[in-house]
């Protein structure tokens, strides 16, 4: 034997060894992913998609279209089997000679329409296969977008939603979404030995664990955050607590504050540290930081002793408790109020049912990306039909809670490209650790739902629209948008797919107050808002015209760089009183309880007993 073949086995035995282990961890990892598939979650089907009858309705329109006008079918068909043609003899040319085909060259050096990061990697351009397959599957994507545009006969809503489920579908078939057709995921497998897909795996399971078989991807290191330690850090004290909240009374950062205070309710879909992630990007810390005497509500994570907690208790125990209670520790007759999202919807009723009962506590509003009238939902409509809707109540029948796993997934799949596929691919194709990003730790961090109290608001207001129309009942009174009087100022995101601003808008243009403000951030529902103004980042509108039409409106508003924060709190600070000496969190009545932020923010309720 040679010195080279000696050489050759001690640089092989490495690579065996590798092999061997990881061939152990693969059969480690099939068992546990048997395992943890056969408890899988059980999800009701009509939790699953939309309900056939809307599929049915499609399938109808384009059948009715053929027989109606078969030469735009047959259209459509020649174009899309023309265009398969040319693909593939394009790929046969780049096998043969290795070169782009000219057309391909000339398409190649004119500007793309938008860039698609999922084909981002040369090799979908240089390789044959590769490119083949992404022509393809954009060829098969427009032509799915086509035969759907030109469908007839569907209400406006049907329509909504097919183009929605449809374009679903098509994002997930994406070849990018396959080991085997996916470059990045095979040219890190080969550079790794193999190491890579274990490790992918690896995150697979321990995802598939974590969620009862439900695949949730892992979008933040869950080890890199604690609430309280290191993000969630604005110093302060709790100062009341009953069953639904905790009240947070911050520390003040300035000598002098503001008389008149200022309470946050935040939505109780999540937690309120999204503002307060960090001191660089808190609004929280900020707004101490300009002389406020700041209280935050921090919501409960129900459990299923919830089940009897409708919107009324929201309103009577949540909003009016926390706006006493900070009157009386403040020492005010009167606050300020925040209300963001769904808490903002639930302010809004809250003070239409203050003016009812005579209640002036409240010196004026804010609210953040906040829909008071559901005409127009967005694209959050599509999952607001009947099929799902009497899916979810059913759930919140059964066990009295809504889970928080059906609200993250619903709002995953409005972003599914950024918050489903693409963070799948880097963690289980590419074998990567998730990052220790704070938003997305947020994001993951959910809440509960008491069930009463989401079948309310989905029927009530989602979808009867009561509250802008008819008018909502609750808690012995017919509540009206029109009864919200007080003086407010409206924030809404320009690429918000939660709350569409411009439906954000037509509420406040129905509400009855005479001193009014619309603003259009740029961005969406969370970074639209989280948005301070050291980052010099997106832009906001303003247009004291809201009078007009939300598209005429936005047409002739004035453009401003940067954050919205500074102008929000010049209005504010015209209706939140003199300069008096800072105040210390509590009062003699009401003692600090715990520092920030509190109990509730970190309590994990259990749904199902062990």
């Amino acid at each position: 034997m040679t010195t080279n073949e000696f050489d050759n086995d001690r640089e092989e035995a490495p690579q065996v060894h590798r092999l061997e282990a990881n061939l152990e961890k693969l059969e480690e990892l099939g068992k546990r992913l048997v395992a943890v598939m056969s408890h899988k979650r059980q999800v009701p089907q009509s939790l699953q998609g939309p309900g056939q009858d809307l599929y049915m309705k499609a399938a109808a329109a384009y059948m009715a279209g053929m027989v109606n006008n078969p030469a735009r079918m047959i259209e459509q068909q020649v174009g899309y089997w023309g265009k398969t043609l040319r693909h593939y003899i394009e790929a046969q040319q780049q096998f043969a000679t290795g070169a782009v085909p000219a057309d391909d060259a000339d398409a190649a050096s004119a500007p793309p329409p938008a860039a698609d990061r999922r084909f981002a990697n040369p090799m979908w351009e240089n390789n044959p296969y590769f490119h083949l397959l992404k022509e393809q599957y954009l060829t098969n994507a427009e032509a799915v977008r086509t035969a759907l545009g030109e469908a007839d006969g569907l209400s406006v809503e049907d329509k909504r939603r097919l183009d929605y489920f449809s374009q679903q579908i098509i994002d997930m078939m994406s070849p990018t979404n396959f080991l085997g057709t996916n470059p990045d995921a095979l040219e890190k497998a080969m550079a790794t030995d193999g190491q890579s897909l274990v490790d992918g795996l690896e995150n697979l399971v321990n995802d598939l664990e974590a969620n009862e078989g439900e695949l949730i991807v892992t979008l933040a290191d869950k080890k890199a955050f604690t609430v309280g330690e290191n993000i969630g850090t604005s110093e302060g004290e709790v100062v009341f607590r009953n069953r639904l909240f905790e009240l947070i009374q911050y520390k003040p950062s300035t000598g002098e504050v503001h008389e008149t205070p200022l309470i946050i309710f935040p939505p109780w879909i999540n937690k309120f540290y999204i503002l307060d992630l960090k001191p660089a990007n808190s609004l929280i810390k900020w707004i101490v930081d300009q002389g406020y005497t700041l209280f935050v509500v921090s919501w409960v994570n129900p459990d299923t002793t919830y089940a009897d907690v409708g919107l009324g208790d929201y309103v009577e125990t949540g909003y009016l408790t926390a706006i006493e209670k900070a009157c009386e520790i403040a020492q005010v007759k009167k606050v300020n109020t925040i209300g963001y999202c769904i808490a903002g919807t639930t302010l809004s009723l809250t003070l239409a049912l203050m003016k009812k009962r005579g209640i002036d506590s409240v010196n004026s509003a804010t609210f953040f990306t906040t829909m008071t009238d559901f005409s127009e939902p967005g694209e959050v409509g599509v999952f607001l039909s009947d099929d799902f809707v009497d899916g979810l109540e059913a759930e919140c029948e059964g066990t009295g809670v809504l889970d928080r796993f059906y609200m993250a997934r619903t709002f995953s799949f409005l972003r599914s490209n950024d918050l489903i596929y693409q963070p799948a691919i880097k963690s289980y194709m590419l074998g990567e650790t998730p990052p220790a990003f704070d938003l997305l730790y947020w994001n993951g961090d959910g809440t509960n739902l008491p069930g009463k109290m989401a079948v309310e608001y989905l029927r009530g207001l989602c979808q009867s629209n009561e509250f802008a129309e008819g008018g909502y009942e609750i808690l012995g009174e017919k509540l009206h948008i029109s009864d919200v009087s007080v003086p407010l100022c409206s924030i809404a995101c320009e690429t918000d797919h939660i709350a569409a601003w411009d439906s954000c808008y037509r509420g406040v243009q129905q509400m009855g107050s005479k001193d009014k403000t619309f603003i259009l951030a740029g961005s969406g529902h969370i970074a639209g808002i989280v948005n301070p103004p050291s980052k010099k980042k997106y832009g906001h509108w303003t247009n004291p015209d809201l009078n007009l039409a939300p598209e005429d409106w936005r047409a002739d508003a004035d453009s401003h760089d940067g954050s919205w924060w500074p102008k929000w709190e010049s209005w504010l600070s015209a209706k939140s009183g003199k300069m008096i000496p800072a105040r210390d969190p509590g009062s003699k009545d009401y003692p600090p309880i715990a520092p920030a932020p509190g109990t509730y923010v970190s309590a994990k309720p259990v749904l199902k007993p062990e």
